[in-house]
């Protein structure tokens, strides 16, 4: 019996291995992304300094454009090469489909129910299908909310990557938190009852009448608060995109005073000088919509794509990435790749006139199934500010002195130094303004 014991332990064994041996790509998917050397407990953390962008930047120059990092328990996938981005968006597109769990985001949004952060499944898709903007006079009254919400929900809190943070977090910090959630959330159910009691042609014209509606069939999902969330973070979004593109279009216009001569001439010939610029005009001012895009390119809002998470395991580049991974795209660095744009550190709108793109991989809103979906709407509010001030106004930098372009971090990238300029209302402008 022994001899034939041992022979079919041999023969087990064998097949075991060369079934290891022989299966396909065996040696290469099993691999995990290249990573840098780590920390026990904090992982990749030690590694990164403010702005992150810059920081992951400088990681990728060293170590490739896929790295899977680990902050804290947290592990996170970077991408900052355009090749390797598109095939987290096609190829895996569904696979990265879903939002991580970050504990600073679940109060804010009411428990991931906001568009850019809920689950991917039926309700992202309802929400997404009733998103449309609406300019209310009252956005003034909750920007500082904004500011604040957007600073203690950030998704790069300790309690983010550290569980064991969550008690330290809700005697720290849940107290100011609830706060501004509580100021946030009486603002926009004003918003809601006011709608609630208009007549029902008032409903139909607005988002919050949609899903008014929608509440009337599923109240148990559609609820008040679902209904808070998802219109303050449309706000916000809008907000804040618009108003840190202009001010940074402002400012690259300002240290390149024929970009700006230019954009000028181009809205005197096509819109005159006898009226304002119009949302119509916008695709006829091609030049206009250039520095827009080139601004965007330069300096994305979001300089850092809103995390996914894989919902599955999938492969990168023939890398293994595990289910329940963070994945990080940073925009920052694959609109300033050499390989893809020539000098990309320039201010150059030409890149982007008459509809083309120096290069096609240009994504300040995101790509994928997550994409913005308040992009159209975001350009075209946008082109109508700039190109008022530009129209309207001669622009220049205070002292003559060249404009700060030091970005400052955050999720929401602003300038470190805010934009101050001079301007007057141009002579030829003054008959129109003064009618207004």
């Amino acid at each position: 019996m022994e001899p034939l014991y041992l022979i079919g332990i041999s023969l087990l064994l064998s097949s075991l291995l060369l079934k290891l041996f022989l299966a396909p790509k065996s040696k290469h998917i099993s691999k995990l992304p290249p990573s840098p050397p780590s920390l026990p407990i904090i992982g990749h953390l030690h590694l990164l300094k403010k702005p992150l962008h810059h920081s992951l930047s400088q990681l990728s120059a060293r170590y490739g454009p896929i790295l899977y990092l680990r902050f804290g328990y947290r592990p996170t996938l970077v991408i900052s090469s355009p090749q390797l981005a598109e095939q987290c968006f096609t190829t895996n597109d569904v696979a990265f489909a879903n939002r991580p769990n970050f504990p600073s985001v679940k109060e804010v949004t009411n428990n991931h129910t906001t568009i850019i952060f809920s689950k991917y499944g039926p309700l992202w898709r309802n929400l997404r299908k009733v998103a449309t903007v609406q300019d209310w006079d009252e956005a003034t009254q909750f920007r500082q909310l904004i500011e604040k919400a957007a600073a203690l929900a950030s998704g790069s809190r300790l309690v983010d990557f550290f569980p064991w943070f969550r008690i330290v977090n809700s005697l720290l910090v849940h107290r100011e938190l609830k706060a501004v959630v509580k100021r946030r959330n009486e603002f926009s159910q004003g918003l809601i009852d006011e709608i609630r009691k208009g007549v029902d042609a008032q409903k139909k014209k607005t988002m919050i009448g949609d899903l008014l509606g929608l509440q009337d069939r599923e109240p148990e999902v559609y609820t008040d608060a679902l209904i808070r969330s998802l219109n303050m973070s449309l706000l916000q979004a809008g907000t804040d995109t618009s108003s840190n593109t202009i001010e940074w279009a402002m400012s690259l216009l300002l240290n390149n005073p024929h970009a700006l001569a230019k954009a000028q001439h181009e809205i005197d010939t096509v819109v005159g000088r006898e009226r304002l610029v119009e949302e119509s005009d916008v695709s006829n001012l091609s030049y206009l919509r250039a520095i827009i895009n080139e601004t965007l390119r330069l300096h994305p809002v979001v300089p850092l794509d809103v995390p996914h998470e894989s919902a599955t395991e999938c492969f990168i580049d023939g890398y293994r990435v595990p289910s329940e991974t963070t994945l990080l795209i940073n925009i920052h660095a694959i609109h300033r790749d050499p390989a893809v744009w020539k000098d990309p550190t320039e201010f150059r709108p030409e890149r982007f006139e008459n509809g083309k793109a120096e290069g096609m991989w240009f994504l300040p809103f995101g790509m994928g199934r997550r994409k913005c979906p308040g992009e159209g709407l975001a350009i075209r509010m946008i082109a109508l500010a700039l190109g008022t001030m530009i129209q309207c106004f001669e622009w220049e930098s205070i002292g003559g002195k060249e404009v700060d372009m030091t970005e400052a971090p955050g999720i929401v990238m602003a300038k470190v130094v805010r934009l101050d300029a001079m301007y007057r209302p141009r002579t030829e402008m003054v008959p129109l303004l003064v009618g207004l």
